[in-house]
């Protein structure tokens, strides 16, 4: 059988690619023994009863022999987490297996942990599938976990997120004759972002602060000895700026402490200070903890990795906060 004529095979590959499917690695071991292990998104379910599972591999792969001899092989659904290691698997001429640990299975096929999904086979078929072979398998054992699986579309490493199956509605059954509808993004954003940390600002009026002295607090609990110039370049995304009398309130309230550096006048977090930081950080932590258990793990990491690509997109240019300070440099006269 061969291709119709003015057939565009980067076209009919490009076309496919946009079918999102996950992210899998299949062990075995060759005939002498050594570990052997591809990347591969081809895989997918064929029945329940039995329990079978196929995948296919080119003709043209090192690794045909090793999976054509050995009937035994294992399917490891990868996790979001794992994407470094699908690199690894998916490229040529290095050990994979180096400082990998594994566990262990019901044979001596390379078992990975920590993935969505591992599924333990031996072959009941191989058919020709044109420029690959498609292997079924039995499945003999199989275990899940709760981590989120990898996902890939159209050449990129994507994440799975559910989404219900009816809209929800936030606002009024019949919505109002205006442009402000409950999909604008900034509304969404706006009151998330008021919903997490309603739990937050019960315990800063406790102490007797507001939203933010806690940004002031915790930018300090992150980086100290900061000016106050220094301290607004890190919260002035939050459309409100510093001033020396919210920082002498902390000072007087025992939070922090102001010192002459280098002829600059640098705030400094008091012990005092950053038991109250760690906290409210804490509690910050129990919050994301619980909403993370209703959301689930897999939607809480891809509501990360949007609100990072929200933040980026969006950036006026606010320092890196978590950045290492940069070290002076000496040199030799």
């Amino acid at each position: 059988m061969t291709a119709p004529a003015g057939f565009n095979p980067k076209a009919f590959r490009d076309a496919l690619s946009t079918f999102t499917t996950g992210v899998t690695i299949i062990t075995t071991r060759s005939g002498d023994g050594e570990p052997v292990g591809i990347t591969a998104n081809s895989f997918n379910s064929v029945s329940l009863n039995p329990p079978l599972v196929l995948w296919s591999l080119a003709k043209s792969a090192f690794s045909l022999a090793a999976f054509t001899e050995n009937k035994h092989w294992n399917v490891h659904v990868l996790s979001v987490e794992q994407e470094a290691l699908s690199g690894r698997f998916a490229s040529r001429g290095e050990d994979k297996f180096s400082g990998l640990a594994l566990d262990e299975g019901i044979n001596d096929v390379p078992l990975l942990p920590t993935c969505t999904a591992r599924f333990q086979c031996r072959t009941s078929f191989m058919y020709e599938g044109g420029d690959h072979i498609i292997f079924v398998g039995e499945v003999l054992g199989f275990d899940k976990s709760e981590l989120p699986p990898l996902a890939f579309q159209s050449g990129q490493y994507a994440l799975a997120a559910r989404k219900p199956r009816e809209g929800v509605r936030l606002s009024l059954e019949e919505p109002l004759e205006c442009s402000y509808t409950e999909d604008l993004l900034g509304y969404l954003a706006g009151r998330a972002h008021y919903q997490l940390v309603a739990a937050l600002q019960t315990l800063l009026k406790s102490h007797k602060l507001d939203e933010h002295a806690f940004f002031v607090l915790s930018v300090l609990s992150i980086k100290d000895k900061l000016t106050l110039e220094e301290i607004n370049r890190f919260v002035s995304y939050t459309g409100r700026e510093a001033n020396l009398s919210l920082l002498a309130f902390l000072e007087k309230q025992g939070y922090i402490v102001a010192e002459e550096i280098d002829g600059q006048r640098r705030f400094i977090l008091t012990a005092e200070g950053r038991e109250i930081s760690l906290e409210q950080i804490a509690l910050a932590k129990a919050i994301e903890e619980e909403v993370t258990e209703k959301l689930g793990p897999g939607d809480a990491q891809a509501l990360k990795i949007l609100l990072k690509r929200l933040i980026k997109a969006t950036d006026p240019g606010v320092p890196d906060l978590w950045s290492a300070p940069e070290q002076p440099v000496s040199t030799a006269i």
